[in-house]
């Protein structure tokens, strides 16, 4: 019974949550003009793609007689292929994602779900299988997906910095990894090596704050992880600013050289811009590996 009052609280908060998160996510997806969501090869499917000449071994019935009769060669009429696609996502729900430099700006993680849910939202539209990593939202398809991926982006991890997880992999599928990736590296390159083993290829969003970008410290000053786990305590904090932003870079140039290697694309997005660019270069990133 305690357990079940000790949620009650939690459970309202995520009610209260929800609506405007989704809404958002409406909003920005219905701020990108989308025609039919096709793959742009033979195929599958019902849309007219394009006449080719007719081969030898292509039956009668594939003759397409009306464009024919309109020259002295047949052709043959291909549809565009439209299978649905298996997106998962991995959205790092760590500490760390919830940082902002500003009060008056969205924390890194409220930023990661709605591009996330808003990214949802198009492919669904398109017809494509979304789902999270994990066991809590699988891959479906669907309107009804939507409030699944919702309920479950609102759960927050315990560890200051996030490890994707990988459970659900689907071979030949796409991924989608949001993080602001300061954790471990080593675990993003062992992830992006278990994909490409089952041929699974993708996007990295890095999330950060304007904060973690410029290094606006002077003076004395005291940097803790947003779990407490670290903390460093400076009177010169002007002097570790050419250093951290050297490091800043480096980690920006190998996540950006581990996603080419392994056929992803990489991107990184601050929460001091606004959303839709972030979804755009997400959605053509897929696109793009399809």
């Amino acid at each position: 019974m305690s357990d079940i009052l000790a949620l009650r609280p939690r459970a309202e908060a995520l009610g209260q949550a929800l609506p405007p998160l989704l809404a958002s996510a409406e909003h920005l997806a219905a701020t990108v003009i989308l025609g039919e969501h096709g793959r742009r090869r033979a195929g599958m499917g019902d849309e007219f793609w394009q006449y080719r000449p007719a081969h030898e071994g292509d039956s009668a019935r594939m003759i397409d007689w009306r464009r024919s009769a309109r020259s002295d060669s047949h052709f043959v009429r291909e549809r565009e292929w439209q299978a649905a696609q298996t997106v998962l996502f991995w959205v790092d729900g760590s500490r760390s994602m919830s940082f902002s430099g500003d009060r008056a700006r969205e924390p890194k993680s409220d930023r990661a779900r709605l591009v996330a849910l808003a990214l949802a939202v198009l492919l669904l539209r398109g017809g494509e299988r979304v789902g999270l990593a994990g066991e809590i939202a699988r891959p479906r398809s669907g309107r009804s997906q939507i409030l699944r991926l919702a309920d479950a982006l609102a759960d927050e991890g315990a560890s200051d910095y996030g490890r994707p997880d990988l459970a659900g992999l689907v071979a030949h599928g796409r991924m989608v990894f949001i993080s602001d990736f300061l954790g471990d590296l080593e675990a993003i390159e062992r992830a992006l090596e278990r994909a490409a083993d089952r041929d699974v290829r993708g996007a990295l969003l890095q999330v950060l704050d304007p904060a973690e970008e410029a290094f606006p410290f002077d003076g004395r000053t005291i940097f803790e992880s947003m779990g407490g786990s670290l903390r460093h305590e400076t009177l010169r904090a002007g002097d570790l600013r050419t250093r951290y932003l050297e490091r800043l870079a480096q980690r920006k140039d190998r996540l950006a050289t581990l996603a080419r290697a392994s056929g992803w694309h990489y991107h990184c997005h601050h929460t001091g811009q606004g959303a839709l660019p972030a979804l755009l270069w997400l959605y053509r990133a897929l696109e793009r590996t399809s």
